[in-house]
């Protein structure tokens, strides 16, 4: 089961999301043991989101609808925040002072920043509770079955980043400065095409 919870996850990887793109923005501004301090963020904040569908906080956010509104423009207003701040950061601004986009970041800062960028979408409770439940009707699994779904789900998503790592700590280490505020601003009007998709998306 946690084989089957890696390829469905890996599955998942295939449609890159900010998390994947801030990723491969940290290694390549701050090396690779940033970048994978924010892997673990970003994991963590997987498992807490797959034990909170196990747990049934899915089926509360479906029977409050106003609630799942309110999360979701937090969640945008996050991405585009953060988006913003990396943009300007490259001008030597910076909307939030004690998160410096342009210098190089201390791993307790992108550790801090990878938890809340991954925190932006508590609406994928909602994701992992439908992907269970059908889990649980096809397949007829039980409570235990889940969890190494969903820990082979996390696996994969250590996985994958840690690549992404790995490919941008070649930028770290080839490319020329001008080039890294380049990636910046482009990951940073990125984030802010991803909240605006968010607000906006039905």
């Amino acid at each position: 089961m946690i084989w089957k919870g890696f390829r469905f996850g890996m599955f998942l990887q295939i449609a890159v999301g900010p998390i994947c793109l801030f990723i491969f923005q940290t290694a390549a501004t701050s090396g690779f043991v940033a970048a994978e301090t924010g892997v673990l963020g970003a994991a963590i904040v997987d498992s807490l989101y797959i034990l909170a569908a196990i747990f049934g906080i899915g089926k509360m956010l479906n029977r409050y609808p106003r609630m799942k509104g309110v999360i979701r423009y937090f969640g945008a207003a996050v991405l585009v925040l953060f988006g913003l701040s990396t943009v300007i950061g490259v001008f030597g601004f910076s909307i939030i002072p004690s998160l410096d986009f342009h210098a190089e970041q201390s791993i307790e800062i992108i550790f801090v920043k990878t938890i809340v960028l991954t925190l932006s979408n508590p609406l994928t409770i909602l994701f992992w509770a439908g992907v269970l439940s059908t889990k649980l009707v096809e397949e007829g699994l039980k409570q235990k079955d889940m969890y190494s779904f969903g820990l082979g789900a996390v696996l994969s998503t250590l996985f994958f980043l840690t690549i992404i790592s790995i490919l941008g700590t070649f930028l770290f280490v080839f490319v020329e400065p001008v080039v890294l505020k380049g990636l910046n601003v482009i990951v940073g009007i990125v984030l802010v095409a991803f909240g605006i998709r968010t607000a906006v998306k039905k």
